[in-house]
């Protein structure tokens, strides 16, 4: 299984590096041109598309190397990539122990000379500094980071022909498939039992208290070790939080860095001079980047826990949506189908009438042991009435009804001030009796994903801390001395080259 992971990873690979010179080719959906307007004002359009257009265009105007990171998640471990911070191309692939002399692979030829007449540091972080420079010296710009494919490979090979299914999920919920998807990657590399040292599991890791709170308000059970039971409330809760924000880029790093970090940035986004959430978030989070790499700690209470993994994590997303189009293209498909169960069935049983052998069987449920047990949910590659109900609302079409509160919801104004203040509460809990209503399967999840989201808001302390961060003079005055150390920093730079 092993080496069958490893070829189909080499494989995949191969794909993008033959596209690498001319990444925008094969995009799917792509962006619009930079510059173009996403739509038009006043007009009827699809939100979620929308957000989407507008995410791609300031992915391209603040992060243009963002196709980078597409790379570092299907090239095999223990390299190090370099790539264009101008416009993502790879531009060469490095051993992290070895000869980078000798054992180079020069993705751009014409860069294979850059070592002449210099002595590489010995030490790898050193030398991945100073080989950074030299780069710059005739490209410009560039991004470096481990490769970090193995983690996918595996997956890839096992899961890779449900995603087509999955997207359909996150689609349902106003959620574009290859943003979702791409967290996904990011996460778990598809899998569904990802476990990390914080206890996160999962395909979107969720922290294991918070899929125990979910199922607190889930009428139904949640499996948390099941991708497609738990694409559903992944999906869910980032349409949730892209509504908060109008934008997914500031939601996705809410996933990763949580909203009070989140907030702080945006603040700083603000005392920066920008205004779009988008240029907001960005701004912010580059101020925070650049004063946590200054000497010492003197900012520490402009930035706190905003890390650097904090500030690449939307930009990382967003290069791993060309890994989720080129699997879709390069993978069989096959439909994913749900029925709810109504008593226990053994593993025996399901094999017995579906002649799947027992590893399909898993490969469809990963947290199947011997049984499934009553009101849970089983997925298969056909429907079986003997098994229960069929809830799988991705393959029919959505009710008039889920579809209107969907769209009214995701039009709601956004402001994470606004959405913070308990009188909003009022507002999200009308949308969840709305979503209830509906008497669909989707309907349920918004639903109880509202009810999480609100228990989340509303039981912290994140609004008085984002309040006290906002008025605080002495931040304030830090923000300011910052900016122009900053500044002072960047001119010394220049004059020294």
């Amino acid at each position: 299984m092993a080496k069958r992971a490893g070829l189909a990873l080499v494989a995949l690979a191969a794909v993008i590096l033959m596209a690498a010179p001319k990444v925008g080719i094969w995009r799917m959906s792509a962006p619009p041109a930079e510059g173009a307007p996403a739509h038009a004002p006043n007009e009827q359009i699809d939100v979620a598309a929308a957000r989407r257009q507008d995410d791609f265009l300031a992915m391209r105007s603040f992060r243009p190397g963002y196709p980078f990171w597409q790379y570092v998640f299907t090239l095999p471990d223990h390299s190090i990539a370099f790539g264009s911070a101008i416009d993502g191309r790879l531009l060469a692939i490095f051993p992290t122990k070895g000869d980078w002399r000798l054992q180079a692979v020069w993705v751009d030829p014409a860069l294979a000379d850059i070592f002449e007449g210099e002595e590489l540091a010995r030490k790898v972080d050193e030398r991945r500094e100073q080989v950074a420079l030299l780069f710059e010296r005739g490209t410009g710009p560039v991004v470096h980071n481990s490769t970090r494919g193995d983690a996918l490979a595996p997956n890839a090979l096992r899961y890779g022909r449900f995603l087509a299914e999955w997207g359909a999920i996150y689609e349902r919920f106003g959620v574009p498939a290859d943003i979702g998807l791409a967290q996904v990657i990011l996460e778990s590399g598809l899998s569904g039992n990802r476990r990390s040292e914080a206890n996160a599991v999962g395909f979107c890791q969720w922290l294991r208290r918070n899929w125990k709170r979910l199922n607190y308000f889930s009428p139904t059970p949640i499996e948390a070790l099941n991708q497609t039971s738990q694409a559903p409330y992944c999906a869910a809760y980032l349409s949730v939080l892209a509504t908060k924000y109008g934008s997914f880029i500031p939601a996705l790093s809410e996933h990763n860095a949580g909203g009070t970090n989140v907030g702080r940035t945006l603040i700083n986004g603000e005392h920066l001079g920008a205004h779009d959430v988008r240029a907001r978030y960005f701004l912010g989070s580059k101020f925070a980047r650049d004063l946590r790499a200054l000497p010492g700690k003197d900012y520490e209470d402009v930035y706190q826990s905003y890390g650097p993994r904090s500030h690449l994590y939307a930009e990382m997303v967003f290069g791993n949506t060309f890994i989720v189009r080129s699997l879709i293209a390069a993978t069989p498909q096959v439909p994913i189908y749900a029925m709810r169960t109504a008593r226990t069935i053994s593993l025996a049983e399901i094999v017995k009438l579906t002649h799947l052998s027992t590893d399909e069987v898993r490969r469809f449920n990963p947290a199947l042991s011997q049984r499934i047990s009553a009101q849970a949910t089983l997925y298969l590659p056909a429907y079986y009435s003997e098994f229960g109900a069929d809830v799988a609302f991705w393959r029919r079409p959505s009710s008039a009804a889920y579809a209107t509160v969907l769209d009214d919801f995701l039009r709601l104004d956004a402001g994470f001030e606004r959405w913070d203040d308990p009188a909003f509460a009022r507002v999200l809990a009308d949308f969840r009796r709305r979503f209830t209503e509906t008497h669909t399967e989707e309907g349920v999840v918004m639903g109880t994903v509202l009810a999480y989201a609100m228990d989340q808001a509303y039981a912290s302390s994140r609004r008085d801390l984002l309040s006290a961060f906002r008025n605080s003079g002495h931040v304030r005055s830090l923000l300011e001395r910052g900016m122009l150390e900053l500044a002072a920093f960047r001119d010394a730079r220049l004059s020294s080259q």
